[in-house]
């Protein structure tokens, strides 16, 4: 109901019971005769007023579920805009920040409420904020999204190379009032784009090295791979019985991370210490050097996991034992006085995992091996295969 029309309603009521008050004081002797008429008119117009009532508690409750509504949804943006992976700025006209995620805090490396009311200016090295001044003022009259590269200097952090992505922020009557800002490191990129002219590229070279120890998991991250600089990492899914089963291993520049499976279940193990560079895919697609550099190690991961499937296509363990030495041989083997040392201690369940077949099994088939004097175990239990023994 409209509240006017409720309140011209109200108005009305009320200058009909004065009517009614008026005539039911005056003396007069037909107001025994009056009383019934004026009952129904009361009753009448109390049941109006119920429903006009009614009826504006129901738009009231509307509002309300509407008000809910919008207040969540703007709480989904609020949460998007604050748990966002890149730092974002929202500033007025002049470059003085209004508005700043927990990205951008730590890409700035200062607190939130610190930062608002900062010019984005004095984030920029010294030298080169009179031409970022410059530059702002011609940037923030224009219409259509602009990139621009700068470089940025966080508190009490080294200069590093940054994109601003800028929009406009507009009023209701299409005025200029702030800008829109997207801040990204992209160091990253600037080193992959100077290391095209470099001859020696290497893509281990000027990242930062994790490392995890032996038998710990290491996190598959999403639109990342994972380079290994040193060790082994154990790749492996499971059964559908629950059991392991590995399906590859990735040793000294070999590449591996869960863009690069399409099993649901896929998780790496260090079998040893291992130190290890991440790269993000999108990297591969700025970078034609590094493509290139990672091509032939991805091919190589395809050609164990060919291999792989072959021992498993084995009837008897023997041959697949034999056939997964070979293969350890070649991937991890250090020649040793004419033999050749497994640099890394396989236990009898991975080796298992990896032939499909029981840790006893494994055993029993090792022992033979020992007996035959095909291969042998040092001090530390690595196995050491016999010159000739598997080739």
């Amino acid at each position: 109901m409209n509240l006017d029309l409720f309140v011209r309603q109200i108005e009305t009521m009320y200058g009909r019971l004065s009517e009614l008050y008026q005539g039911a004081s005056a003396p007069s002797v037909q107001m025994p005769q009056m009383l019934p008429g004026v009952f129904k008119e009361l009753g009448t117009a109390s049941e109006k007023l119920q429903l006009a009532a009614v009826e504006l508690l129901q738009q009231n409750e509307e509002l309300i579920d509407s008000k809910t509504l919008l207040e969540a949804e703007r709480q989904r943006y609020l949460d998007l805009f604050e748990f966002a992976p890149d730092a974002y700025l929202v500033t007025d006209t002049e470059g003085i920040i209004q508005e700043a995620n927990r990205a951008a805090t730590v890409l700035l490396n200062i607190p939130q409420h610190y930062l608002i009311g900062k010019p984005l200016a004095v984030f920029v090295p010294e030298a080169e904020r009179l031409h970022f001044r410059r530059e702002l003022n011609l940037l923030k009259g224009r219409d259509r999204v602009l990139e621009w590269g700068i470089r940025l200097q966080p508190r009490n952090g080294e200069v590093f190379d940054a994109a601003l992505t800028l929009g406009s922020v507009r009023n209701c009557e299409g005025q200029v009032v702030g800008l829109r800002v997207c801040v990204r490191d992209i160091t990253e990129r600037k080193r992959a784009e100077a290391a095209l002219e470099n001859n020696d590229y290497d893509p281990i070279d000027d990242r930062p090295v994790h490392t995890y120890a032996r038998g710990e998991m290491i996190p598959l991250i999403p639109q990342t791979i994972w380079l290994v600089c040193e060790g082994l990492v154990k790749l492996s899914t499971l059964a559908d019985n629950g059991e392991e089963v590995i399906v590859g291993f990735a040793g000294h520049s070999t590449p591996f991370g869960s863009s690069m499976t399409s099993l649901q279940v896929y998780q790496a193990t260090a079998l040893s210490e291992v130190q290890l560079v991440c790269i993000a895919i999108a990297e591969l697609g700025i970078s034609p050097r590094l493509a290139e550099t990672l091509l032939p190690k991805i091919n190589q991961r395809l050609r164990q996991t060919e291999i792989l499937l072959a021992i498993a296509g084995q009837r008897r363990v023997k041959d697949r034992l034999s056939r997964l030495l070979l293969l350890l041989k070649q991937e991890i083997g250090q020649l040793e006085a004419g033999e050749t040392r497994l640099s890394v201690r396989l236990t009898h369940e991975e080796l298992a995992a990896a032939c499909c077949t029981t840790r006893v099994t494994i055993t029993r088939e090792l022992n033979k091996l020992l007996q035959e004097g095909k291969i042998a175990l040092d001090s530390d239990r690595h196995i050491i295969l016999k010159n000739g023994a598997f080739s």
